[in-house]
């Protein structure tokens, strides 16, 4: 009840809005135009004799002044008779305001619920599903799945939020029980297989490898499960496995890949059995660039910056006795303390002997 009389409230209000303005669009037909519409007309036609006696005009002039405001009074006359002297009366504006309100009252009485109680914005769903942790979203799946432990929408949903949420033994059971309700497909295998090794803590598991081994089977451009396979046998030593599966991946993606460094470097490994060469080249390559640059400024010379990074580079890679040397060298070329500020800095901050003195 109490909604209704709101809504007829409302209701009657914006009516009477609708009414008052519409009010000033409606002309009564029976009221008259003007009191006098022809007393501006006098006026002019006075004016025009008083100009004729003061001599401002002479006949002729006045003569066509008077002509001209007779044309004037006719084009006026004639245009209000062609006006419509009524536009609406406020029967009709009444009427269709009443007919609105009527309509609108009877749509809601059939189409609407009035009757149902008021939802507090935090009760609806949509903001309770924005408020809601994913801790507490796994305690009303749980609770679900405990009267219903044949849903597989609610075991899909469960198995990544154990994931997340550190629960990697959880996370194992729920993907047996998908995979139980549906079917075993690649994917479902790589996830269980994802879960148990995160549970196994680096263990390793061979329930794991035969599932890794199951999913890439089952198809043969499934990159997720060749690249945990790779992985384990690598854990395992068994680098010849190794290396075919890193290769498969690889064949596999489309270049833009963000494990794509990994598996180039996973491959490297185990196609060395298991040595990583990687930092014993890229040592090898600096100590080529280094080398490179102390013999062209031993044999031609170069800027105070350059022979900094020469002893830099020597301090970096902890070969002091070079950096010595090098260090040596640069003050022969540029005798001038002013020049070598900088590298005296270095010097000094690397334990090198300045000027032939230990600082």
């Amino acid at each position: 009840m109490i909604f209704w009389s709101i809504a007829i409230a409302v209701t009657a209000i914006a009516c009477a809005a609708l009414f008052y303005a519409a009010a000033g669009r409606t002309v009564n037909a029976t009221g008259p135009e003007s009191a006098d519409p022809n007393s501006h007309f006098r006026t002019l036609l006075a004016g025009i004799e008083t100009d004729l006696a003061s001599g401002k005009l002479d006949e002729e002039q006045a003569n066509a002044a008077r002509g001209e405001l007779a044309r004037e009074m006719l084009r006026l006359k004639n245009d209000a008779t062609e006006r419509p002297k009524a536009e609406l009366g406020r029967g009709p504006v009444l009427a269709g305001l009443g007919a609105i309100a009527a309509i609108s009252l009877g749509l809601y009485g059939f189409l609407g619920s009035p009757d149902m109680p008021a939802l507090p914005l935090a009760e609806r769903p949509e903001i309770a599903a924005q408020n809601i942790s994913l801790g507490d979203a796994i305690l009303q799946i749980e609770a679900r799945l405990a009267q219903a432990p044949d849903d597989l929408r609610g075991w899909t949903v469960i198995a990544p939020a154990y994931v997340e949420t550190g629960r990697y033994a959880d996370a194992a059971e729920a993907y047996r029980r998908v995979i139980a309700l549906s079917e075993a497909t690649p994917d479902l295998q790589t996830n269980l297989a994802e879960a148990l090794l995160l549970a196994a803590g680096g263990a390793g598991s061979n329930d794991a490898v035969e599932l890794l081994r199951a999913a890439a089977a089952g198809d043969p451009a499934h990159v997720r499960s060749r690249l945990y396979l790779a992985a384990e046998l690598m854990r395992a030593e068994d680098y010849p496995a190794a290396a075919e599966y890193w290769q498969q991946a690889l064949d596999l993606a489309e270049g833009d890949e963000a494990w794509l460094p990994a598996a180039r470097q996973g491959l490297a490994v185990a196609r060395a059995d298991g040595v990583d060469n990687s930092a014993r080249d890229q040592a090898e390559m600096i100590q080529s660039m280094v080398g490179g640059l102390a013999e062209r400024l031993a044999s031609e010379g170069g800027s105070v910056e350059e022979w900094m990074q020469l002893v830099q580079s020597y301090v970096v890679l902890g070969e002091l006795d070079n950096a010595q040397a090098a260090y040596d060298a640069a003050v022969q070329a540029y005798p001038a303390a002013f020049d070598r500020g900088e590298l005296d800095t270095l010097a000094l901050g690397a334990g090198l002997t300045l000027n032939g003195a230990a600082q």
